[in-house]
């Protein structure tokens, strides 16, 4: 595929989003929803789904683009010594499983992004947290894989292509980010 070729082919998924505002509308408002009441979101992902984790815990606790409170967001992609230690000590497959088993409380929500739907750390992570009765949300590529069967909600970017999944992504999470801002500064 030629560059044109990729841009034609990423501006046509871009514009296909408009079909999930309801969808990315709702997520948002779960998300506002627990952080209004106290609780928080733990975020999780691999290699640039866990920058995706870390940039959208950086919009929330910081600012993304108005002056409001610090939200209590968490990226358990950030702490070397724990991922280590899990890793070293248990699997890799549980770093996330254990993080939440340890930080997660009633009525928090954890976010998985997986541009495959199928990584394991992140499938058991969000296993973990539907057990522990936590609300768990997939953001996914492909065709969701197996963390749409047991996230709560899934919203799917229609995609093959992993870069462009990613970059619908961040998109994605700069959109749930604003939506939780105008609601926070009504």
């Amino acid at each position: 595929m030629d560059f044109k070729e990729l841009c034609e082919q990423t501006a046509q998924k871009f514009f296909d989003l408009q079909s999930k505002e309801e969808e990315i509308r709702k997520i948002a408002t779960v998300i506002f929803n627990t952080l209004k009441n106290g609780n928080k979101l733990l975020i999780l992902g691999n290699g640039g789904s866990a920058a995706d984790a870390q940039h959208m815990a950086a919009e929330l606790v910081g600012r993304f683009l108005k002056e409001r409170k610090a939200l209590s967001a968490i990226a358990l992609t950030t702490d070397t010594s724990i991922l280590t230690s899990i890793s070293n000590d248990y699997s890799f497959d549980v770093i996330f499983e254990r993080q939440i088993e340890a930080l997660g409380k009633n009525k928090d929500v954890v976010f998985g992004i997986s541009t495959s739907g199928n990584s394991e750390n992140v499938y058991l992570g969000l296993k973990k947290a539907g057990q522990l009765g936590l609300t768990t949300i997939g953001l996914l590529g492909k065709n969701g894989g197996k963390i749409k069967d047991i996230a709560e909600i899934s919203l799917i970017v229609d995609s093959d292509y992993t870069p462009t999944i990613q970059e619908l992504h961040i998109f994605i999470i700069h959109n749930i980010c604003k939506i939780i801002e105008d609601l926070w500064t009504k």
